[in-house]
Parts: structure tokens; C-alpha cells; sequence
């Protein structure tokens, strides 16, 4: 047997000077596409993983920090409703979003998450397809946390009595230069820190709980805040079974209490396991992450419950509109009322600096989703699976949403819930399909009738604020333009990752000692010895062999042509007396050369092929080629051998006839 771990002289690799700019941007990018993982994906080999609550933290700088701005975006789209909308929203999140990201972490316990899941699920274009509709949600749902959560650190920035006055008014900039120094971080090489997000988180969430504490003791000393929202619920909504109806329309507009759950499966690769775990079955691994998942959301539903209540008896209503005191910063309102500007301003440094952590972990998950996917598809420039590349194609988007939204907070709530939204539903739809693969039905049902829920809440936001699904739909119109100009751009590139032979394909080619080793082509539909007979008399006649020539019949089955980069696997078979090697990949040109070129560096012989000229319009054989895999075999296969191997003395002979 014999393995080639980078296919020979792939031209993306080639040595050539490179200005120092360039070779500082592209520094850190990995020979293999598809393999880079960002800082919460797989993590280095020396990495040591942590335990499951060290975790937790780093996933809830992202879902713990949204306590900054959540109080006030529920109270401005609910209303006096808030509380109810809020407990109906914390139900769907322990008896819906909790146990269908405990089965996506179960099944996906290196970090895919539910996309990976689907991708598995729908195979080939559809699949594709599917996943790039997927990423460009992912891309919104990441994206607008990071110009989300910059805006509203500038809110709690400029907000502070001890601001100075000339910030106010430029929320705008402050925003702009938080995002800028995040990419700077990220630039400069982000490390894991997870010990800096166990401080950050653990602070907090103490100066939440001493907030919420406070703000709950003066409603217990001040009953009538009660009695009066009270009063005034039962003006606007009559009895109570209509408000709980309302409330049920309603909680969709507090859908950004529901992040963090995604985030919660890619960081699965952080949590220690037990001595036990296997990389097949990582028993100890998935137990943490159950645990990491349960008592975020343990956490996190006490926070929404009982500050939806403080907020909604003790702030009046007109604060939480935009330019209103408490609009972006409920929490941070009621901590400088009650505990005066020094505790608030504590509490301010806090929330600004964990949503600008929360932005470095969105922006984490970005590099983590891109190279995952794109570069393995075929996707992507090669430059994607460099980070500083992506980092600055990423800060340059997030300055452009910045700008477009005004540094407005309530006005990119639309976009985060859209995204976050859609990636549970996708998660609920993946864990119903596969339940119903293993024949679980009571699984399959209950597990239906949450991915339901999230289709409903995600109807009635994209109803209500389309401009979620807007920006949505522009990352993915991005996204799949540049995956396709990509995947055409590159079409002419080598794609074996790895090719193995047997041992009869290598005595086939080893048979001759002094070459050359003659290659003819068949397409492995017709398996007759008369066809095998009729090829090799055409080939003799059409390019004037020698009648006592040897040849070999090389045949590729395709069986996913969306596939970019694949494994090889070339068998030596004997079919009607003739010598066949038969080998299995995504499409016919490139799987052709990949193998001419392993067969002369294995055997150091020159291969020579024969092709016959595809029948039909060359425009429609090219597309062929592009979406399935065959069409314009001959000249592409030769074209892809051209960009491979540059010295023409070396390269394998392609003739046609």
C-alpha cells in the first residue's frame, strides 16, 4: 500500500517570493482546507481542556452578557406583557432549546453543531445548499452580536453620569472604535480565555444578582408597583387567559433571550472529559456539555424572569423608548437609582466590558464556521483559511452594519433574534430527523412539536420586523455568490487529499520497466467485453499504438459531485481479461490527474491517457463538469495536469483522439 498526503505540486503551494505584508496576513494558514478551526473550535494539540463550569463561562460572555440590553428590548416590544412574554419565552427555552441542543451536543460532540448535523442529513447539492442558507443566518446571528453588543457597550459608556460630554452623540464612533480595537485583538493572534471569561462572567453575574436583589426588595417594600401593573395589564387585555394568549403572540419579540445555545455546542472541544473517553465516544465530554448547556439555562431563565419583573414594576414606560434613560440598559438603569453612581458605574465597566468579550466570541464563531465549511466545499478563496484575512473581511462587515443601523440597538434586534431563530429551528428540524432515522417516535414527536414552536416564533418575527430577514437574506445572496465564483475559480485544482492503492493497481502499473505506462479511459456504465474491446481498438487506431501495446483501463465513479476535496482509493480489478483500475471520487478531470500523478511519482514512469472528444456543446459539457462532475473530460483533465505540474517535461501525456 502506498498514501500520498498532499497531492503532488497542487499550484496553490507553490514557492514564490512573498512580500512580507502578505506573508504576516497569510501567516498560520494550513495545508489542508476545511481543517482550521477558529479559538472555539477544535483546540491545539497542547491545549489542556477545562472543566465543563470554566466552559459555560466562555459560551456565556454570548448568552450571559445579553442581560444588558435584554430587559430593555422585552419591555420596549412587550410592554406591560414583559413578564408573562418572558415566562412563556424561559418554558420554551428548558423544555424546547434545552433538551434539542443536549441531543446536538450528544451527536455532535467535536463542535459541528446542528449545521453539521443537516449536512450529514441532506447529502450532495441539496445539502449544500441548505448548509450556505444556514451559514448565512449563522453569519447574521454572529455578526449582529458583535455590532449589537459594541452598541450597546457604547449606550452604557455614554450613559454614565461620568461620562464626558462630548461622547454623547457619538454612539456611532464609539462603537466603530470598539469593533476596530476587537479586530486589532484578533489580528494581533487571539489566544483561548477562558479564565478571563470566568472573571468577566462571574463578576457579572454577581452585580446582576445585587441588582436584581435590590430592585425585588423595593417591590416587596412598595406593593403598589404591583397593584398598579396590575390594574393596568387587566385595562389593556381583560382577564387573564387573554393575557397569557397575548403573551404567547407576544414572546417572540423577546427571541434574543434564546442565544447562546449554538455557541454552547462549539465550544464541546473545551470540556475535559473522563479517562474513558474515546474520540469516537466521548462519554465524559458530552456529560459536561449537558451540564454546561442545563445550568446556563437554569441560570439565565432566573435572570430573564426576574429582571423582566424589576424592570416592568419600577422603570416608566417612556425610559425604555429610544433616547430614554433606560433604552438598551434597563439593568443598568435600576443600579444607579438605587445603589447610587458609584455601584453603577461598577456595573457599567462590567456589562461594557463582557459585550465586548461577547463580540470576540461571536467573532470566534465566525472564524470557526467559515473554514470549516467553505474551503472543504470548494467555496472559498484559499486566503479564507488564514485568519487575519477573515478578520478584517469581518471587521469591514461589521463597520458597514454599525453604520447602516446607526450604533442602534433596538434597531438590530430584528436581525440577531432572525438569526438565532433560525439556527434553533435548524437544530430542532436536525434532532426530529434524526430521532425519527433511529426509530424513536416518542422522540420524533416531541422533538416535531419544538421544531414547530421555533417555525412559528420565527414566522412571527420575520413577519413583524422583516428587516431581519433581509439582512439575513444579503449575508446569503454574499455568501453563495462568492462560494460559487469560488468553487468555479477553482474548479482546475488538484482535490485528492489522500490516494492509496491496492495492491493489484500497483503491480498494473509497475508491470512495465521502462514505461510508458499507457491509461485509457472508460466510462464504468457499459462493463461488456466488447466494449472493453472496442475502446482499446480505437485507442490503437485513433492515436497509432503499437498492436502489441499493453494498456490499462482507468475508470472513476462519481458519487458526490458536490464534494470539492476527497480521499482516493485506486483498485486493480480484472473485467472480461483486461486491466482496470477503478477508483471512486467527486468528479472525473481532476480524480484522472490526481492519480496520473501519484502513478509517475510511485512508479517514475510518465503515464500517457487516452481520452476520446466528448460529443455535444462544449458550453453545456463545461457546465456539466462544474455541477456533476463529467462533460469536457480530455481538455479539463489536461488543464487541471497544466496548473499542477508547471515543468511540461513532467507532466503526464494527455492524448485525444
Amino acid at each position: 500500500m502506498t498514501t500520498l498526503t498532499r497531492p503532488p505540486a497542487d499550484p496553490s503551494n507553490r514557492r514564490r517570493q512573498q512580500a512580507p505584508f502578505r506573508t504576516w496576513l497569510l501567516e498560520g494558514m494550513p495545508e489542508t482546507s476545511g481543517k482550521r478551526q477558529g479559538p472555539h473550535g477544535r483546540p491545539d494539540a497542547g491545549h489542556t481542556p477545562q472543566s465543563w463550569w470554566k466552559v459555560m463561562c466562555l459560551t456565556g460572555v454570548d448568552y450571559f452578557s445579553t442581560l444588558g440590553y435584554q430587559p430593555a428590548i422585552a419591555a420596549l416590544a412587550a410592554g406591560l406583557l414583559s413578564p408573562l412574554a418572558t415566562i412563556v419565552l424561559v418554558a420554551v427555552t428548558l423544555l424546547g432549546a434545552l433538551p434539542v441542543y443536549r441531543r446536538v451536543a450528544a451527536e455532535s460532540p467535536r463542535g459541528e453543531g446542528s449545521i453539521a448535523m443537516l449536512e450529514r442529513l441532506l447529502p450532495r447539492w441539496g445539502g449544500k445548499l441548505f448548509v450556505l442558507a444556514l451559514l448565512g443566518f449563522a453569519a447574521t446571528d454572529f455578526m449582529i452580536t458583535m455590532t449589537l453588543s459594541a452598541a450597546d457597550a457604547s449606550a452604557h459608556a455614554i450613559e454614565n453620569p461620568f461620562a464626558p460630554e462630548w461622547m454623547h452623540g457619538q454612539e456611532v464612533v464609539i462603537t466603530l472604535a470598539l469593533i476596530a480595537a476587537l479586530g486589532v485583538v484578533f489580528l494581533r493572534g487571539f489566544k483561548e480565555a477562558i479564565n478571563v471569561a470566568v472573571l468577566l462572567v462571574g463578576v457579572f453575574l454577581v452585580l446582576n444578582a445585587v441588582v436584581v436583589t435590590v430592585g425585588l426588595a423595593h417591590v416587596a417594600s412598595n406593593g403598589q408597583v404591583v397593584s398598579d401593573w396590575w390594574a393596568a395589564l387587566t385595562v389593556q387585555h381583560g382577564d387573564p387567559l387573554m393575557m397569557i394568549a397575548v403573551a404567547l403572540l407576544v414572546f417572540p419579540k423577546l427571541a434574543l433571550g434564546l442565544s447562546g445555545f449554538e455557541t454552547g455546542v462549539a465550544v464541546m472541544p473545551q470540556i475535559r472529559g473522563t479517562d474513558g473517553d474515546t474520540e469516537e465516544n466521548p462519554v465524559g465530554r458530552i456529560r459536561g456539555a449537558h451540564k454546561l448547556l442545563t445550568v446556563a439555562a437554569l441560570i439565565m431563565s432566573a435572570f430573564l424572569v426576574t429582571s423582566s419583573f424589576v424592570t416592568t414594576f419600577l422603570i416608566p414606560a417612556e425610559e425604555f423608548e429610544p433616547g430614554g434613560k433606560a433604552s438598551g440598559r434597563a439593568l443598568a438603569y435600576l443600579a444607579h437609582l438605587y445603589m447610587g453612581d458609584g455601584f453603577g458605574t461598577v456595573y457599567d465597566i462590567s456589562t461594557i466590558a463582557i459585550l465586548w468579550f461577547a463580540g470576540a466570541s461571536a467573532m470566534a464563531g465566525l472564524l470557526n464556521l467559515v473554514p470549516r465549511y467553505l474551503p472543504r466545499f470548494g467555496m472559498a478563496p484559499t486566503w479564507t483559511r488564514a485568519v487575519r484575512p477573515l478578520v478584517l473581511v469581518f471587521t469591514a462587515i461589521a463597520f458597514l452594519v454599525t453604520i447602516v443601523f446607526r450604533a442602534d440597538v433596538d434597531a438590530q434586534g430584528g436581525a440577531y433574534a432572525t438569526g438565532v431563530l433560525v439556527l434553533m429551528t435548524s437544530a430542532s428540524i436536525a434532532v426530529t430527523l434524526s430521532a425519527r432515522r433511529k426509530g424513536q417516535t416518542v422522540r420524533t414527536l416531541g422533538f416535531g412539536a419544538v421544531a414547530l414552536v421555533f417555525l412559528y416564533t420565527t414566522v412571527v418575527n420575520v413577519v413583524e420586523r422583516p428587516d431581519g430577514i433581509r439582512i439575513a437574506a444579503l449575508f446569503i445572496l454574499g455568501i453563495v455568490l462568492v462560494s460559487f465564483a469560488s468553487r468555479i475559480r477553482r474548479s482546475f485544482e488538484l482535490r485528492a487529499t489522500h490516494i492509496t492503492m491496492d495492491q493489484a493497481a500497483l503491480e498494473f502499473t509497475a508491470a512495465s520497466e521502462e514505461g510508458p505506462i499507457r491509461l485509457i479511459s472508460h466510462e464504468p456504465k457499459v462493463f461488456s467485453a466488447e466494449r472493453y474491446r472496442d475502446k482499446l481498438a480505437h485507442a490503437r487506431q485513433a492515436n497509432h499504438l503499437p498492436a502489441d501495446s499493453e494498456a490499462i483501463f482507468i475508470e472513476v465513479i462519481v458519487e458526490d459531485s458536490s464534494d470539492f476535496e476527497q480521499a482516493l482509493v485506486v483498485e486493480g480489478k480484472i473485467r472480461n481479461g483486461y486491466r482496470v483500475l477503478e477508483v471512486t471520487g467527486n468528479n472525473v478531470p481532476n480524480t484522472l490527474a490526481a492519480v496520473l500523478l501519484h502513478i509517475r511519482d510511485v512508479t517514475g514512469l510518465m503515464p500517457h491517457i487516452y481520452f476520446r472528444w466528448t460529443e455535444g456543446n462544449p458550453i453545456a459539457n463545461l457546465s456539466k463538469y462544474l455541477f456533476f462532475g463529467e462533460g469536457e473530460i480530455a481538455p479539463v483533465t489536461r488543464e487541471v495536469l497544466r496548473e499542477a505540474e508547471p515543468d511540461v517535461t513532467r507532466r503526464p501525456w494527455v492524448h485525444v483522439g
